[in-house]
């Protein structure tokens, strides 16, 4: 392994926090007050970084419309918010669950016990990127706090070797730890309040920027009309709710032409609002979204474009 990367007191990560020395001595109120102020810190870090996390948002949404996938990998707090962000498409914008996929050290048992120890292994993150058989049409986001961990590093190196794009997301900046991917997203948050925790703003200013990658690659990908999650999964009884009330709001019908327009075109929202607004039957309103790789906005442009 490199030394530089076993070497790590010197990482941002690691330091002490001058504003938490008495941390041990604060009442409730006083340490909600502490975080509160130190989590600031996450969202100027992201603003920073928003070129860079615009770029992987766009690797995403290429991915995922060329038939590909975006994985996240990582060990410990960091591999376990990729498996979140990834767990949470497919009830959120009806993806299909191979799209976005989580990539955990020590695999799912590791999600609910300590497998940090796995971390150390940059030849267990190679063989994920082969057991996924990670090719040239996807992208892979490695995902490490500190920016050192071997299994993320040698998962990477295996990717792009595979021809697959990459990204790189750590809470230190560049000079600290350097490494060569398509693209480098640093959220460099500072010290933690607890030293080393980095469950802590690390894993805030994570999960918000994997919130971004993910949300803004399935906007670009058609996922979404306006502000409106139109490719939801009518799955239960909240969903359902959801579904009828996209469909009222933007049609201006009440609900039970509403559940009429999803039932005759198979629960999809997506396709309701197509039938609906161009005036053709469900077929073939299913027909022109599957012509338009399901990209709402740009179907009803087509049909509007075909009646002049």
């Amino acid at each position: 392994m490199d030394p530089s990367l076993s070497d790590r007191g010197h990482l941002l990560t690691e330091q002490a926090n001058p504003a938490s020395q008495n941390l041990d001595q604060l009442s409730p109120l006083e340490l909600v007050d502490l975080f509160n102020r130190e989590d600031q810190y996450c969202l100027t870090a992201v603003a920073q970084a928003r070129e860079a996390i615009a770029a992987a948002i766009e690797y995403a949404a290429q991915a995922i419309a060329q038939g590909g996938r975006l994985f996240y990998i990582g060990a410990g707090t960091s591999g376990r918010l990729g498996v979140l962000d990834a767990a949470e498409c497919p009830p959120t914008f009806c993806s299909d669950p191979e799209q976005v996929q989580g990539i955990l050290a020590g695999g799912p048992a590791a999600m609910f016990r300590s497998s940090e120890g796995l971390e150390d292994r940059a030849e267990d993150g190679a063989a994920a990127i082969a057991e996924h058989q990670i090719g040239p049409r996807d992208f892979i986001v490695g995902i490490t706090a500190g920016g050192t961990t071997p299994y993320v590093h040698g998962a990477l190196a295996a990717a792009r070797a595979a021809g697959a794009k990459t990204g790189f997301l750590a809470c230190v900046p560049a000079d600290q730890v350097a490494i060569a991917v398509d693209v480098d997203i640093r959220v460099p948050v500072g010290p933690e309040l607890l030293s080393g925790s980095t469950r802590l703003k690390a894993g805030t200013v994570t999960k918000m920027v994997l919130n971004q990658i993910s949300t803004g690659a399935m906007v670009r990908i058609g996922k979404v009309y306006g502000n409106r999650m139109v490719d939801v999964a009518v799955t239960n009884r909240k969903l359902e709710d959801r579904a009828l009330r996209i469909l009222s709001d933007l049609l201006g019908v009440d609900r039970q032409q509403a559940a009429r327009l999803l039932e005759a075109n198979g629960r999809s929202v997506k396709q309701a609002l197509l039938q609906h607004w161009t005036g053709v039957d469900p077929a073939s309103a299913a027909d022109l979204l599957n012509q338009h790789q399901g990209q709402l906005r740009a179907a009803l442009t087509a049909s509007a474009t075909a009646l002049r």
